[in-house]
């Protein structure tokens, strides 16, 4: 039995993304954040950091899109999520990119799309400005690679693309000007033809009616 634990436009589409290029069998649980599910006794037994997405596996929960990423490329080999790597230092590589989206850009993407989390409504365009400033220099050198195309890794998609995806996708729904990185945004229009990307969109959109029913739907304050 596998189970997804997430919430809708989080960064647990990362996931559903892989499981679907995998095409794993699996089912979605929705943790209701304006209920406060993420820190219910339920879920904390299963992520104690009280975050999304948590990956449960036959009793096994996973969690961080880094960790879940590698360990499904091994679970579902003949899937490719990630390239293959024959060398320590070929590992190490491969596992540093999923890190630039974790821990270089996620948090950019946060204070782009949510800065008064951090400063307070009050200084919370200063918050996302300095974030954009900050994601020009990232988003460029992504740019720069996807023109050696059409994936991070020239022809062969990865679960990498995956985290790239919800990267540019979370920003552009922010406003950031993602007109300035042709090659980014093809390859955010190529993800969203491919049909595990379609599949895992589709449940997010589910979940995201499920929560506007129940009154539950979070809606950021627009900043700028």
């Amino acid at each position: 039995m596998t189970t997804l634990w997430m919430a809708p436009y989080t960064c647990a589409r990362v996931t559903a993304i892989a499981l679907e290029e995998a095409g794993a069998s699996f089912d979605t649980r929705l943790v209701r954040f304006m209920r406060s599910e993420h820190k219910s006794p339920e879920f904390r037994a299963r992520n104690p950091k009280g975050k999304v997405p948590a990956l449960e596996i036959d009793g096994e929960v996973l969690t961080e899109n880094v960790a879940i990423l590698a360990y499904l490329a091994e679970r579902f080999p003949q899937a490719r999520l990630l390239p293959p790597a024959d060398t320590p230092a070929e590992r190490a590589h491969i596992l540093a990119d999923l890190c630039f989206c974790s821990s270089t850009l996620h948090p950019l993407v946060t204070r782009i799309r949510m800065p008064m989390f951090f400063a307070g409504a009050e200084n919370a365009l200063a918050v996302k400005q300095a974030a954009e400033a900050a994601m020009d220099e990232y988003f460029s050198l992504v740019d720069n690679r996807l023109a050696g195309g059409p994936w991070w890794y020239g022809d062969a998609w990865s679960a990498m693309d995956g985290y790239l995806y919800w990267v540019f996708w979370r920003v552009e729904g922010a406003g950031y000007d993602v007109s300035r990185f042709p090659y980014f945004t093809a390859h955010a229009r190529a993800m969203e033809q491919r049909p595990a990307v379609q599949r895992a969109l589709a449940r997010e959109q589910a979940a995201q009616k499920q929560l506007e029913a129940e009154g539950l739907a979070f809606v950021p304050p627009k900043v700028g």
